[in-house]
């Protein structure tokens, strides 16, 4: 099967066909929504939820069998810059420890019930430093893009991305302030625990990222291609594959919304498949749900990456359709509607 893009042009054009939810399905749902055995609105978020989960399945009760977590794993040139709290060779033992199933994410994804893809993107090539030069070429990035389209198994019913790669909450910074506006400081944070002086040359290599590149910076894409990362670029791919599969996604922290902001950024209402896991301890992740729009479903201080807080959010996902779908209506219980 041949690739379904092989150019950032060719990427851009999936995003100006996007599939939209199923309207009949979302008037069902809506209207068993009404007649099922409970006060209306006493489950609250979990009736938006799951009428939303119906719209994308084209049902008025949805189910979900097979649920996914894709983890994608990527190297960082800006790392020399003294970015990090820890090696670029964490990286590489870190998917070595989801290999062997020691990691958070391999235990949440399976509470979950979902299956889990790990997959590590050339770690032994960083991408470029983006304080020096773009970070990829457009073969890198779109390589990166196509590996994450291809990672979405067409069966799964409901998505969850996250990642894995020392560096990339700097990433995430360059790209939000490149995509949403403002200055270094805005974004950059403390990500896996860098003391003050990491934290100056953090917001450094931002500021100098953002200016190294100005001129692409109104342009997504190139955003992504010349401050992103190939695991960056993978999600991307992934969120715009499971919309055109029509499947929802839960996203996950800093890193994977910067990802999925690239397509917002590119083409509003990109985003509309997908809601928002948690909010994570990284400061400026509050803010950049604020700018997609996306409230999240949980807040419990995480900051771990991995798909975390999108695995154990799927358990949000997975309740709010097994209320909708297997309560019954005040009809076929025989109770009288007030």
């Amino acid at each position: 099967m041949p690739p379904a893009f092989d150019t950032l042009d060719a990427f851009r054009g999936l995003l100006a066909a996007l599939p939209e939810p199923n309207a009949a399905a979302v008037a069902a749902a809506t209207a068993r929504n009404g007649q099922l055995t409970k006060p209306p609105g006493a489950l609250g978020r979990l009736e938006t939820l799951a009428i939303w989960v119906a719209g994308w399945q084209g049902s008025a009760r949805p189910t979900i069998a097979r649920p996914q977590v894709l983890v994608f794993a990527g190297n960082h040139g800006v790392t020399a810059q003294g970015v990090s709290a820890y090696p670029a060779a964490v990286t590489a033992q870190m998917v070595a420890n989801f290999g062997s199933g020691g990691a958070a994410i391999n235990q949440l994804a399976g509470v979950a019930r979902a299956t889990l893809g790990v997959h590590a993107l050339d770690l032994d090539l960083p991408t470029q430093d983006f304080t020096q030069g773009p970070a990829m070429t457009e073969t890198e990035v779109v390589d990166a893009l196509h590996l994450g389209w291809a990672a979405v198994d067409p069966a799964c019913d409901l998505l969850a991305v996250g990642e894995m790669g020392i560096g990339n909450t700097t990433v995430a910074a360059a790209m939000a302030a490149a995509l949403h506006g403002g200055m270094a400081a805005d974004w950059a944070g403390r990500g896996t625990g860098v003391d003050d002086a990491g934290m100056a040359r953090k917001t450094a290599a931002v500021t100098a990222g953002l200016a190294r590149h100005a001129a692409i910076l109104a342009d997504p894409l190139e955003v992504l291609r010349c401050l992103g990362g190939r695991e960056i670029a993978a999600m991307t791919g992934a969120i715009l594959r499971a919309r055109h599969l029509r499947v929802p996604v839960v996203l996950d922290g800093f890193i994977a919304c910067a990802a999925a902001s690239v397509l917002e950024r590119a083409a509003p209402g990109a985003l509309d498949h997908c809601v928002a896991g948690h909010v994570s301890a990284e400061g400026a992740h509050a803010r950049l749900l604020a700018a997609l729009g996306k409230p999240p479903l949980l807040d419990l201080g995480l900051r771990l990456g991995e798909g975390s807080g999108a695995a154990l959010a799927m358990l949000v996902v997975q309740a709010a359709v097994a209320c909708h779908s297997g309560m019954a209506t005040f009809g076929e219980a025989g109770v009288a509607e007030g």
